[in-house]
């Protein structure tokens, strides 16, 4: 397989991503484009840096198509539980039908940290779960004794409604 070079690689990878509403990880597109993660990595970099709506997950990178994220309801919960509660936390949030968009804590030299996830189903739950673990790598929360916001989006105002009674049920809200 011939490498793909450059400019001409950074538009395939481009259109693999706007083509598709699953993530690709950097894996994937390296063999796809017969080159190296890293520089796969790269590319990401510099598409982003054209300000190209791509992020990275823990199930790969994605295009977010800004036409499709404004028919969708967002808010921001502030949720505090200890590490092993994480499961039991996102699975309720996505059983109710809507995505974690994202984790964000307040680190005390680095200001505001945030990691994208977006996990819409148990399956992608799960494997951001198994990633943490193969990596041995930490909870953002760890930074902050369990306290970390979500931004969470939905199809509808009620469905984030219902997510957030659940979350208050099993006391995983910090409120007033």
């Amino acid at each position: 397989m011939k490498k793909i070079l450059g400019e001409e690689r950074r538009t395939l990878l481009l259109n693999y991503l706007k083509c598709s509403n699953q993530a690709f990880t950097g894996s994937q597109l390296a063999k796809l484009t017969n080159v190296s993660r890293q520089v796969i990595v790269n590319d990401m970099n510099l598409l982003k840096a054209r300000n190209e709506p791509i992020i990275a997950t823990s199930q790969g990178y994605l295009y977010i198509n800004k036409n499709e994220s404004s028919t969708l309801f967002e808010r921001k919960i502030v949720s505090v539980h200890p590490p092993e509660k994480t499961e039991e936390e996102l699975f309720t949030i996505v059983d109710c039908g809507a995505t974690v968009k994202n984790v964000i804590v307040e680190h005390p030299v680095y200001g505001e940290i945030t990691a994208n996830l977006h996990v819409s189903n148990r399956l992608e739950v799960e494997h951001f779960l198994h990633q943490l673990r193969e990596t041995n790598a930490q909870l953002l929360s760890a930074l902050t004794d369990g306290t970390h916001l979500h931004v969470i989006s939905a199809a509808s105002e009620e469905t984030l409604d219902t997510v957030i009674e659940q979350l208050r049920k099993k006391g995983f809200l910090l409120e007033s």
